[in-house]
Formats: C-alpha cells, structure tokens, sequence
C-alpha cells in the first residue's frame, strides 16, 4: 500500500463510515478494485481512529452536555439506553466472528448486502414522521439492527437510524443516538482489532498519516452532509444508490 492507496481508502472509509452506504462494504470493493492487499490489521485501525475522532468533533457538543449532566436522571437513563444498545453487536460479533471474516472476501455476499440496505432504506421514505420518546425496546431494537450491520455491504448508520425512524424516533433524534452509539461501537471494534495486530506488518509513517487525516477530514464532512440530507428528507435517496451499487456488483 502506497500513500495514493492509503488517502483514497481512508477518504473511503470517512465517506461511507457515517453515509448509509456501508462502509466495510464499499472498503471490500475498494481494495479489489485497486488491488491492495495489506497484511495486518494497522490500517484498519487507523482509520477507525479516524471516523471516531470525526463523530468525536461534529458531536462535541452533545457529549459535552452529557459530561456536564451525569448527575442528571435523564442523562443516566440515555447513557444507559446506549449501553444497552451497544450489546446486541457485543455479543453477535464475538459470537459469529469467524462468519463474518469470511464474508469480508466475498464480494457477491457485499452485493447482495447492499441490495438489502438499499431496500430498507428506501422503505423509510414511506414512514410516518413522528416524535416518540426512547424506551428500554427501542434501544433494544437498534442495537439490534447495529448487530445486522456486522455484516459487510449492511450499513450500520442505515439501519440504526432506520429502525430509530420506523420505531417512531424524530429524524433528529434518531440521527443523534445512532452517532452516539457509533462511539462504542467504533472503540470496541478499533481495540479488539488493536488486540490481534501482531506487528509483524508495520505501516510506512507516511502512509499511516494520510490514511488517518483522510478518514477525519472526509468523515466530518460526510457527517455534517448527512445530517443535513436526513433533515431533509432525503435518506432514502442512498437507498437508491445501495440498489445500483449492489446489482452491479452481483452482475459482474
């Protein structure tokens, strides 16, 4: 992997880690289409680092107000809700870890996860916009739907916010606790990758450094343009694009 590789991936892992585009899956076609086969684990971990610290920024202020409320009931009962979200991908990805390696090197299994994040995501065109509360279910729910998005080509912002809007949660509000969750999420991930590097394959400095300011930089701008779409109404429209990348990866 040279520097070209590692701005263009980590530019890729920035975009697609928040779109609701998948990004394991679109990292899978990335990396066949530019015939890069890193051994190791660095380089994922890197632009993990990258994306959480990007969730970290656009949503400093949120975890800000968090911080500075622990005492608070509602605080308590919303880190909790997190927490609780956060086991259904515990306990699946340990559980079924071995599975879900095996998918990430089969490109027909990406398409087709892709045709089925697009489909879900252009179900919630047609969803009433409402403003319920969150509960102990919801919460639930979502993790559950983040357990889904193991899969490479499922995108895991897709269907958290997704289930969020279909289990009543305002647009908003959905967007906001499926980025908070992503933080442990993203952390978990980053470390029990960390955990199997065994240093045999060291990535060149440069290299290290382009993949990691990428997937920042790229990451808070594909944040900030989501937020935005999803105020909008425009979610489903990645739907759309889930739909023709993944046919055309199932025809070719």
């Amino acid at each position: 992997m040279n520097i070209v590789d590692a701005l263009i991936l980590g530019s890729l892992q920035g975009l697609t880690e928040f779109l609701p585009i998948s990004s394991s899956g679109h990292l899978v076609l990335g990396q066949a289409i530019l015939g890069v086969k890193q051994p190791g684990n660095e380089f994922e971990i890197l632009v993990h680092l990258g994306t959480l610290a990007s969730v970290l920024v656009v949503f400093i202020d949120d975890i800000k107000s968090l911080f500075f409320s622990l005492t608070s009931k509602k605080t308590q009962t919303f880190i909790l809700f997190i927490l609780i979200g956060t086991l259904p991908a515990v306990a699946i990805g340990l559980g079924f870890k071995d599975i879900f390696v095996s998918l990430f090197e089969n490109v027909t299994a990406v398409g087709g996860a892709l045709i089925f994040t697009g489909l879900v995501l252009y179900t919630s065109a047609h969803v009433k916009r409402k403003d319920k509360e969150h509960t102990f279910l919801s919460s639930i729910l979502i993790g559950c739907a983040q357990a889904v998005a193991i899969i490479p080509g499922i995108s895991r912002s897709g269907m958290t916010i997704c289930m969020a809007l279909f289990l009543g949660l305002s647009a908003k509000e959905a967007a906001r606790f499926s980025f908070l969750l992503a933080i442990p999420a993203i952390s978990g991930a980053g470390l029990l990758t960390a955990i199997e590097v065994n240093g045999t394959y060291p990535l060149p400095v440069t290299v290290a450094i382009a993949g990691l300011i990428s997937s920042f930089a790229v990451g808070v701008l594909a944040l900030k343009w989501l937020l935005g779409w999803l105020e909008q109404g425009k979610f489903h429209y990645f739907g759309i694009y889930c739909l023709i990348v993944g046919l055309i990866t199932m025809v070719i």
